[in-house]
């Protein structure tokens, strides 16, 4: 079975393309399944005084949902649509995260923490955060959140796990091994709250220049008995299903077999094609 679990469109403002041409896109390569996972409105921060573009807005987020459904039944024996949401964790806006989880109908919740706090450390626009800052202690309040968003019961899938590398900064060789301690545990979080881990193949088009996350933990989440499902976070039609081959190549080269999928909320295993 091929999938793609992470896609974006045009109403969170930073992507192109209806979720139609997603569809479209996603038959026309050959899925068996889509994943329709945009952005869930932004909860902490005023949109208009903030960066533009960042997630759609609440309002829109029933029509985003309607429009999912339809084009579920519309396309129905052609390709199998998932209703996904990416839902942010932040910190200290757990219950109105929970409102939006539990109010509608999803197949499935990506758990992503992009924010910490106000900065979005995933933003190119927003990389001069890191100026001046002590690298090793964004990494510790990074995973921590990690943690925390496992914890909370509200996602079927932690996305994008090691993120924090997106645009290469690190801090440093001498801490290396306090860095893998923090990715490890994030992982024990994650196996031990029964959540399946995404690999996200976006990061092979980042400065990073590695997919989400890392060949280690990969091979770190296959010893926990971690589930793993794949995604290519595509924010333009033309880029769904990009580099997930070599992702699948890597999943059964670490020795994975299946692929986790989702119907309402309920977790299934289909077999790894590579």
């Amino acid at each position: 079975m091929l999938i793609d679990y992470h896609t974006h469109h045009v109403r969170c403002g930073h992507a192109v393309g209806e979720l139609e041409e997603y569809v479209r896109r996603g038959i026309e390569i050959g899925l068996d399944q889509i994943g329709l996972s945009d952005h869930m409105p932004l909860l902490h921060i005023d949109l208009a005084t903030y960066y533009p573009e960042m997630a759609m807005p609440l309002d829109e987020l029933p029509r985003y949902v309607e429009e999912c459904l339809n084009l579920k039944e519309k396309y129905k024996g052609q390709i199998d649509i998932r209703l996904g949401l990416e839902g942010d964790y932040i910190e200290g806006s757990e219950e109105a995260i929970e409102r939006i989880i539990r109010v509608y109908p999803w197949d499935y919740v990506i758990g992503s923490v992009h924010f910490l706090g106000e900065w979005d450390i995933t933003d190119h626009r927003q990389v001069h955060g890191w100026d001046g800052c002590n690298r090793l202690e964004v990494y510790q309040t990074y995973y921590d959140a990690v943690q925390k968003a496992a914890a909370t019961g509200f996602y079927d899938i932690m996305g994008h796990l090691d993120v924090i590398k997106r645009f290469g900064y690190h801090p440093g060789v001498e801490a290396a091994a306090e860095v893998e301690a923090l990715e490890n545990a994030a992982l024990v979080a994650v196996a031990k709250n029964g959540v399946v881990m995404e690999l996200n193949a976006s990061g092979l088009s980042k400065p990073c220049a590695e997919m989400f996350p890392s060949g280690r933990m990969l091979r770190e989440a296959f010893r926990m008995g971690i589930p793993l499902t794949v995604g290519s976070d595509a924010h333009d039609p033309k880029k769904l299903g990009e580099n997930l081959d070599h992702a699948r190549r890597e999943l059964w080269e670490i020795g994975f077999r299946e692929l986790a999928v989702f119907e309402k909320r309920q977790r299934m295993m289909v077999p790894l094609e590579v």
